[in-house]
């Protein structure tokens, strides 16, 4: 059985590519979506757990998207939190949302509060900033940009200096003194979060609880960046996890049409064939047995296919967008290559069924 299903396919050739394609491309759409929101998500996690903070502090109301919040409390608080036991540095920082060009979220930092949450940036080129209209951007988006230490580029409307290059990891791609993006935004004296350091991570829960009995510090949203981190997950970020089911049900779709069109033309085509082997005494689980044996092994072809593309497109996009990080991770290539083979099954379990009803007598006298 197995090597006349290979001669079939052989002696279709284009048919049977086109058929390999289509589920490549079902299987590269699943991979390429899912790695590049997991990747982005997973790389926005890590650079936040890179800051050094052990607890962040923000306004009541506050997404835990960086952001979305805006400037809204004052950079005061800061000194409150200061004065907490446990507390060793506290960072007020500005996240600005910026839509022009990518989108991105700008960080206003204070230098020297922001430097004592990690101990410093590690700075691969130039150094610190020289003055407000400078700034600091990561070796990820220098590399993607081809920028270098004192080029000019364009944020918000207003241009900076590059005062230096830092190694990616530490929140922002793009850092500037936080008194030139209060007065950029509109927001003199305000903040968006505050990040805290403490003598010993294992006092975050402490110091969270003591937070909350400050006064006028009850509505504010605190927590402990282990807590903040695993908040950071598909379904917990609005409308990705549902984005991903649509992306998997199109991809599924097109698997399911392609297959069903060409296993039902090539039953269409094989009537003759069909009558021979079921004069010859096939049973009608023979048949389906040989049908959907043939749509197995396209499916696994399409399948090592679409993989080997997802692989090629993750070193491209590395190399020509390093801003944006994609993960293929083991468990979404077996689910990619379950949804494609058991879509490819179900797309010719009609034509199948179909050829196993043909009554060998209409099908020898077929024309």
């Amino acid at each position: 059985m197995n090597k006349m299903i290979i001669s079939n396919l052989l002696h279709r050739p284009i048919r049977s590519m086109i058929s390999i394609v289509a589920i490549a491309l079902e299987v590269t759409l699943i991979l390429l979506i899912v790695g590049l929101s997991l990747g982005m998500l997973n790389d926005a996690r890590a650079r936040q757990a890179g800051i050094g903070a052990d607890v962040i502090v923000q306004p009541p109301g506050s997404s835990f998207l960086s952001g979305i919040t805006g400037a809204p409390v004052s950079v005061k608080v800061a000194d409150i939190l200061r004065k907490l036991p446990h507390v060793v540095a506290v960072a007020p920082i500005i996240m600005q949302l910026n839509t022009t060009g990518n989108v991105e979220v700008l960080y206003g930092i204070d230098l020297k509060s922001f430097e004592q949450l990690s101990g410093g940036f590690h700075y691969l080129a130039g150094g610190p900033f020289q003055g407000p209209n400078d700034v600091l951007v990561d070796d990820f988006f220098a590399q993607s940009q081809r920028v270098k230490v004192d080029d000019k580029i364009e944020i918000l409307n207003h241009p900076f200096r590059i005062a230096g290059i830092v190694e990616h990891g530490k929140g922002a791609r793009k850092f500037l003194p936080m008194s030139t993006l209060q007065e950029l935004i509109g927001a003199a004296g305000k903040a968006s979060a505050f990040y805290v350091k403490l003598d010993n991570p294992a006092n975050a829960d402490a110091v969270v609880k003591e937070i909350r009995t400050v006064p006028g510090m009850q509505t504010y949203a605190i927590r402990s960046m282990r807590e903040y981190l695993s908040m950071m997950t598909p379904a917990n970020l609005p409308g990705l996890s549902t984005f991903i089911h649509v992306v998997i049900g199109i991809a599924v779709t097109i698997g399911f049409i392609v297959i069903f069109q060409a296993m039902y033309a090539a039953v269409m085509e094989r009537t003759r064939e069909i009558g021979i082997l079921k004069s010859l005494g096939a049973s009608k689980f023979y048949i389906v047995n040989a049908i959907l044996r043939e749509t197995a092994l396209l499916a696994v072809l399409g399948i090592a296919l679409g993989i080997a593309i997802s692989f090629a497109a993750r070193v491209g996009i590395r190399q020509r967008f390093p801003t944006l990080p994609m993960q293929l991770p083991p468990g979404w290539l077996m689910r990619a290559t379950a949804i494609a083979i058991v879509g490819a099954l179900i797309g010719a379990l009609y034509p199948a069924f179909k050829a196993a009803q043909k009554d060998p007598i209409d099908a020898l006298a077929y024309e």
